[in-house]
């Protein structure tokens, strides 16, 4: 076996901070899974580009989202800690704890009673921009769907939307911050400061008024006699935003682009309407959103012949293995008609994604409304420009309507 020692550091033309990877990450990261699935980056950092090795680091090792001795790499850059105090930066029992505040607001029964909100804010979208003739898909329908309802459900105003837009997607680098180039990671703790400020003064005016919303519920909460302190209670609020909305802008405007791109599918999809389901999930594997998520080793390990040692920090890469041909049959085809469809999309273990059926139904809603249409949707240029989230969420999205 090789252990870490005499592993040579690369990143195989597979570094996600490249821009050239961010436009189309698929075949670079099918070559790191065939040539070095077990990968140790220049930086020190392990890859993991199998799904069954994913699978394993995130649902059976003893793996923590902080180092051994409690440590992030996110603290320090702002004053209260960043993104550090945020609850999926943290181990339990304090995420268990911060998780337990939120998780009602975030719940299947409370998600279903979104439902008609969110098919209204829909049509509404449809019916305003594609009498036009043409469209962006992010700016005006992917983005102002999960943006409006995670601002209704916190109690955010939403006339302050355009002001925490390319806020949240600029503080995303800070989830990997020491791997973000230093000029994204200025532009990050900008975001982050503005973001901060924002927040700071809009609790400091709810305090006043509680209303029935998360941001009020997040302020009334106690657990065990310990009420949420003033930074917590803010990175709350920072990392809901930014969790709330950013990937599914990517879920929704990805899984359009797929059908657009495959235009067999949506015929498919058109024709069957039971097939949405299904459908988002292939969209959720096919190409989701997030790219990649950290643990960090609390005993050695073992991988396709390696020692990965107790303390590493290790990534398991989404993409790439929602991608294996070991789990999906013909995994690089769109296919909305799998009936087996494990993938990695939301993480997994404890700190599986609490906005789940959050996303599951707004994307469903979005997908299925834009697709409604009578009229032929088609895309108004093959040149896509992805934005400068860590998450893979597309800049714009211009399509035109016959």
């Amino acid at each position: 076996m090789e252990d870490a020692a005499s592993t040579g550091g690369s990143w195989l033309d597979a570094n996600p901070f490249d821009a050239s990877f961010q436009s189309d990450p698929h075949p670079r990261l099918k070559r790191l899974r065939e040539l070095n699935p077990v990968n140790q980056t220049p930086l020190g950092i392990w890859r993991l580009s199998r799904y069954e090795d994913c699978v394993r680091l995130l649902t059976s090792l003893p793996t923590g989202v902080r180092a051994h001795d409690g440590s992030h790499p996110a603290e320090g850059l702002l004053p209260g800690g960043g993104p550090a105090l945020f609850m999926l930066q943290q181990d339990p029992p304090n995420h268990t704890r911060l998780r337990r505040l939120v998780s009602r607001a975030f719940s299947p029964r409370v998600i279903e009673g979104l439902r008609t909100r969110t098919q209204l804010l829909a049509d509404q979208l449809i019916k305003r921009v594609s009498a036009g003739g043409t469209m962006d898909v992010i700016a005006d329908y992917a983005l102002p769907i999960p943006a409006t309802i995670i601002c209704e459900m916190m109690g955010v105003p939403i006339a302050d939307r355009d002001r925490f837009t390319e806020w949240t997607a600029q503080a995303t680098h800070l989830l990997a911050a020491l791997m973000a180039p230093v000029e994204l990671l200025q532009l990050a703790q900008q975001a982050l400061a503005q973001l901060h400020a924002y927040f700071a003064e809009l609790i400091a005016e709810r305090r006043l008024n509680l209303r029935d919303d998360i941001l009020s519920d997040l302020i009334r909460a106690e657990e065990a006699g310990d009420r949420l302190s003033t930074p917590e209670l803010i990175t709350q609020c920072r990392g809901l935003l930014i969790a709330g909305f950013e990937t599914t802008i990517g879920l929704i405007g990805n899984g359009i682009l797929a059908l657009l791109r495959h235009p067999e599918q949506l015929a498919l999809l058109r024709a069957n309407p039971a097939l949405l389901s299904p459908a988002i999930e292939e969209c959720l594997r096919f190409d989701g959103p997030i790219q990649l998520t950290v643990r960090y080793l609390r005993a050695d390990a073992e991988f396709g012949g390696k020692i990965i040692p107790e303390g590493a920090q290790v990534w398991a890469l989404i993409l790439a293995a929602n991608r294996d041909p070991r789990r999906f049959v013909d995994p690089d085809r769109f296919d909305i008609t799998r009936s087996y469809n494990p993938h990695l999309a939301f993480g997994g273990g404890s700190h599986f994604c609490l906005g789940a059926h959050l996303a599951r139904m707004e994307a469903g809603i979005a997908i299925s409304t834009f697709f409604r249409q009578p009229q032929r949707i088609e895309l108004a240029s093959d040149q896509l420009e992805w934005g400068r989230s860590l998450f893979r969420v597309l800049r714009q999205l211009p399509v035109s309507f016959d």
